[in-house]
């Protein structure tokens, strides 16, 4: 009898998902990839997405896949899709994190104190009802809750990412020619400067004026994309920024030849660029992931400006109240992060809720020192995995079920692993007499046929002392055939093919 091709990753995948059915219900592929993290809107499966809409239009049978059409919908994706189905994203666990958030967010939507800000007119319209919450990794899983698509301007939000635009374009040393790198520990609209004669830091109002003098005229595309209405509001009441702008141009602080009208307007513009909770989410997961775009694997920003960016985040981007904010709560953050998730929520909910997360998970900088109380750590899957997966892979062979094994093997789990006494699956599933648990291990995970026990005995062993005939004979002829690997050697467990599925990844 000749072993089996090992599977490839798109069987494997079907097997997952199917749970020993012959064909999947395009609903259940659908809502299983959303427990993942990805959206069907992912940019990074848009081939997988095109070629399932037009196999559905296509097929007599538009609402199942068997295994080819499905082999057929998700090749071009592959590797994406197969590392969220072996738990290989940021957070393992994404549909356990999200609840903790959705409770977060139902316990900060009670709170009825503040108000939203109204020092620019059209601000003052927002309903202060609206509240919601986005978050995308940096493996671009995404999960929203309440109003996150309405439409909002990002104020000073916008700082670090202007920041990391003239970083990005003209490097550190000739930016900080300009601009300090020091908090202020004053309000974020004083007209102060800091020895030098130059703005503490690119995070207060005269920083991020000076700043927007610096971006280049490429990127002046931007004013195309902000409320022209909040725009003008914003202008209109915006004496304290003109004093700011004419202190400056008194002091030199703008490069030689620069209007400081126009950069003011340019000011306000990228003051007024709309985005919503989700958009912003990316954003922000942008500066995390080292400047790649998480849904689209474009680099956006150097990593020089990133790091620039996070680190004068972490000191100066809560103004007079950064050192509170990283002493509770340790985010890397704007003033105004607000408007990513709340619109101009009262920023007391918002800090509360981080402190919530905070102490829920290990989100705090200094969170994972030695000898600190362990808190949940969403990156991880808890608890000891080695023993909870040698119970399951175990107890799955006992069983006879072949599905569970399937999606351990997809997920990249040793299969060779052993209990206490040295047992294999092998040895339970050849004891149990389940033939096809006994072909799927040693044909497709290609495991070893004859691992000993504590006692010494085999499969073989187990399948004629339990009166197993056939299984006996499936591994009397892997015997005839099978040659042990070169470092292999009893009592030794040996890798199998399916961990160096990592390497494919």
């Amino acid at each position: 009898m000749k072993q089996g091709l090992l599977p490839s990753l798109e069987d494997l995948l079907f097997y997952t998902i199917a749970e020993g059915q012959e064909k999947i219900p395009v609903h259940k592929f659908i809502t299983a990839l959303k427990s993942t993290g990805l959206r069907t809107s992912d940019p990074r499966l848009k081939e997988c997405m095109d070629m399932l809409r037009l196999t559905l239009q296509t097929t007599s049978d538009g609402v199942m896949l068997d295994k080819e059409l499905f082999k057929k919908c998700v090749q071009s994706n592959i590797v994406l899709l197969t590392q969220a189905f072996r738990r290989k994203f940021v957070i393992p666990d994404f549909m356990s994190f999200t609840s903790h958030i959705d409770e977060l967010y139902e316990s900060a939507k009670k709170q009825s104190g503040g108000q939203v800000a109204d020092y620019i007119p059209q601000l003052a319209k927002f309903s202060p009802d609206l509240w919601g919450v986005s978050l995308c990794t940096v493996d671009g899983q995404r999960h929203s809750v309440g109003d996150t698509k309405v439409p909002f301007c990002l104020q000073s939000c916008v700082k670090p990412l202007k920041y990391a635009v003239a970083v990005n374009d003209l490097g550190t040393e000739y930016v900080h020619r300009y601009v300090g790198k020091e908090p202020s520990g004053l309000r974020f609209n004083k007209l102060f400067l800091n020895e030098d004669d130059k703005p503490h830091n690119p995070m207060v109002n005269a920083g991020a004026i000076v700043v927007t003098s610096l971006i280049k005229v490429k990127h002046s595309h931007l004013v195309f994309c902000f409320f022209l209405f909040r725009f003008q509001s914003e202008r209109e009441s915006g004496d304290r920024n003109f004093a700011i702008g004419y202190y400056l141009k008194e002091k030199k602080c703008f490069p030689e030849g620069t209007d400081m009208v126009a950069i003011l307007d340019f000011y306000f513009q990228l003051c007024s660029i709309e985005v919503t909770c989700e958009s912003a989410s990316v954003m922000a997961a942008t500066l995390a992931n080292g400047g790649f775009c998480p849904i689209t694997g474009e680099r956006v920003m150097s990593p020089e400006s990133v790091r620039n960016t996070l680190s004068l985040m972490h000191s100066c981007g809560m103004y007079d109240f950064s050192g509170q904010f990283a002493f509770h709560v340790s985010f890397l953050c704007n003033e105004k992060i607000k408007k990513l998730c709340s619109i101009q929520r009262m920023m007391m909910f918002l800090f509360d809720c981080f402190q919530e997360l905070v102490s829920l998970c290990n989100f705090h900088n200094y969170d994972n020192l030695r000898h600190f109380a362990k808190k949940l750590d969403p990156r991880r899957e808890g608890g000891d995995q080695r023993v909870k997966s040698v119970i399951n892979l175990l107890f799955a062979a006992y069983t006879g079920d072949v599905s569970a094994l399937r999606r351990f093997a997809l997920s990249g789990m040793d299969m060779e692993q052993r209990d206490y006494d040295s047992r294999t699956a092998l040895h339970v599933a050849a004891a149990e007499g389940h033939v096809e648990v006994v072909k799927f291990l040693l044909e497709a995970c290609k495991v070893n046929p004859f691992p000993k026990d504590r006692w010494n005995n085999t499969p073989m062993d187990e399948a004629l002392h339990f009166g197993h005939h056939d299984v006996f004979k499936i591994l009397q002829e892997f015997q005839i055939q099978y040659t042990p690997p070169e470092d292999s050697s009893d009592g030794k467990e040996n890798q199998t093919v399916h961990k160096n599925l990592d390497g494919l990844l």
